[in-house]
């Protein structure tokens, strides 16, 4: 008689009633034997699940860590919509990898299928995926590429165009470059049944799909969006000798969310493994951990220690900066995501050590272009998985791609490959930026042009939570000069206002990172006397 599996049945009695029925015809010992081979296949398949919800709840959490260190880098007037627009970026993610972001990812993965696409087609809203949980740790990935950009864009950027952007990034644009390299029918997959050059990418946990798109679209985002006003120009659209400063409202938040990111990371990078039961997984997801722990640690000193000769050579005397510090161990987190499964510890450290090095030049070279990023994404994120990913070609040693990939068609130039790997890591760089500038550079220059992308000149001085989040208001009463002389605010907005004039006629050229004079010279006088106002002049 057949017994039917129930769902309050233990996995001993599922299994039992399975091999019975499979095969009456078999002895005692070869049932006894399937039985204990259904019973550890149920515990790794329970195992492996909730290895990845652990995973994937850590690489979430994430989103916490980037809101703080969003809030502590930003003035107080600006703090609610840092947040809210971070919150946005996870709710966009959501909704735009459940319809049609996972299927253009990973639609029809089929690993014995030789043939390749450009987009997946299949699985749109999720119709006929089984393993869900893949699903959820893939999402939390494609809403922690958006929120990079979030920060870089703070305390000018109209909402409008933030939704508008999390929905392409996470809905299209990041799932091309993940099908790309993650899916089995992407060209540059190293497990696809013909990579690319008998090798392929490798990118473990995402340097290159994660943080060289996320950071991609922020230079790019930046650049056109131009600098807060009074950063690097003056009332006059003269060019300020010394960029001026816009320290956060909170360095404790910014400390926060630095540790909650290190935190978060080793969910992003073991979970990246997707399981753990397999036999060599536990070597793996360990390596992995030490690697991430060394790479930050490394890349930490490295950047404070670069900030100090810097300071000592340009003043006489040297300092340390937290915030080089918190930012390069981020960069030292970004630069070994690639590589954690595949390099051994002490390339993680030289990993980590050049990438707080190479943070730190980019950070004061983006200052020196004129190109403000508030949180210093570009170069925590761009550049270090820029070298994140070219690390691998230089370090990954053939013995650990064996455990990750099954096998190993070359190795690091400093482990005695052959070039290949490199080659076809620079070609993974080369694609993932020439993506991201085809489509957000167009994209983001559309919504400049139509007025939709920079905050108004009004909006911006006032600050972002009392024009966008006025139910609120009373949080700000008494922080700034226009809260304190009330009726100043409607002044201040009449004549700030009138700057915009500029920028919505289309003959004309708009404000952009190159600190447009003709623009400046328009409406200086207009800018002068919104200071003035501001500071309670009337």
């Amino acid at each position: 008689m057949s017994s039917a599996v129930t769902a309050d049945m233990t996995v001993y009695e599922a299994c039992k009633a399975m091999t019975a029925d499979a095969d009456t015809s078999s002895s005692q010992m070869d049932q006894f034997e399937s039985m204990l081979q259904c019973i550890g296949t149920s515990n790794a398949k329970s195992i492996d699940t909730f290895f990845l919800i652990y995973a994937s709840s850590l690489v979430f959490f994430m989103q916490a860590g980037f809101a703080m260190l969003c809030a502590g880098c930003v003035q107080h007037k600006n703090v609610q919509n840092s947040m809210l627009k971070n919150l946005l970026d996870a709710c966009g993610a959501a909704l735009g990898f459940y319809s049609v972001g996972y299927a253009f990812a990973y639609g029809g993965m089929d690993y014995a299928d030789p043939n390749k696409t450009f987009i997946g087609t299949e699985n749109f809203f999720l119709i006929g995926v089984d393993d869900l949980m893949f699903w959820l740790f893939q999402f939390a990935f494609a809403a922690s590429a958006a929120t990079i950009v979030a920060g870089t864009l703070a305390e000018r950027c109209q909402m409008a165009a933030y939704l508008c952007y999390s929905l392409t990034l996470t809905g299209f644009v990041y799932p091309v470059v993940a099908h790309s390299v993650w899916s089995p029918q992407g060209f540059l997959n190293a497990n696809a049944v013909n990579p690319l050059w008998g090798v392929g990418v490798i990118d473990f946990a995402g340097s290159l799909v994660v943080h060289l798109t996320g950071g991609a679209t922020a230079l790019i985002a930046t650049y056109l969006l131009g600098p807060r006003r009074g950063r690097f120009y003056d009332h006059r659209g003269n060019p300020l000798e010394i960029p001026k400063e816009f320290p956060g409202h909170s360095v404790a938040l910014q400390m926060l969310g630095a540790f909650i990111l290190w935190f978060g990371w080793y969910g992003f990078n073991i979970g990246s493994a997707h399981s753990i039961s397999g036999p060599h997984q536990a070597q793996v997801v360990s390596l992995v951990a030490v690697n991430t722990t060394l790479a930050a640690a490394s890349a930490c000193v490295a950047a404070l220690g670069a900030s100090y000769i810097h300071d000592e050579r340009k003043t006489g005397e040297g300092s340390f900066s937290l915030t080089y510090a918190m930012n390069g161990t981020l960069g030292g987190l970004v630069s070994i995501t690639g590589a954690c499964g595949v390099v051994e510890p002490w390339a993680a450290v030289i990993i980590g050590f050049f990438a707080g090095i190479f943070y730190f030049s980019v950070s004061k070279l983006l200052v020196r272009m004129r190109i403000d990023d508030v949180v210093d994404a570009v170069p925590v994120h761009m550049t270090n998985g820029i070298w994140g990913t070219i690390a691998v070609g230089l370090f990954a040693n053939s013995d650990r791609v064996k455990l990750v990939y099954g096998e190993a068609h070359d190795a690091g130039v400093f482990m005695g490959g052959n070039g290949t790997l490199l080659g076809c890591q620079f070609v993974g760089v080369l694609f993932v930026v020439g993506w991201v500038a085809f489509i957000m550079f167009p994209f983001f220059s559309v919504l400049n042009y139509m007025g939709w992308f920079r905050a108004s000149a009004s909006d911006e001085v006032e600050g972002l939570d009392s024009r966008y989040h006025a139910s609120t208001g009373k949080l700000n009463t008494q922080v700034g000069p226009t809260a304190r002389y009330g009726q100043s605010n409607q002044r201040l907005r009449r004549t700030l206002d009138t700057m915009d004039d500029f920028k919505t006629n289309p003959s004309s050229q708009h404000h952009s990172a190159t600190g447009n004079r003709q623009y400046n010279e328009v409406n200086a006088a207009n800018d002068a006397r919104a200071i003035s106002i501001a500071a309670g002049g009337f």
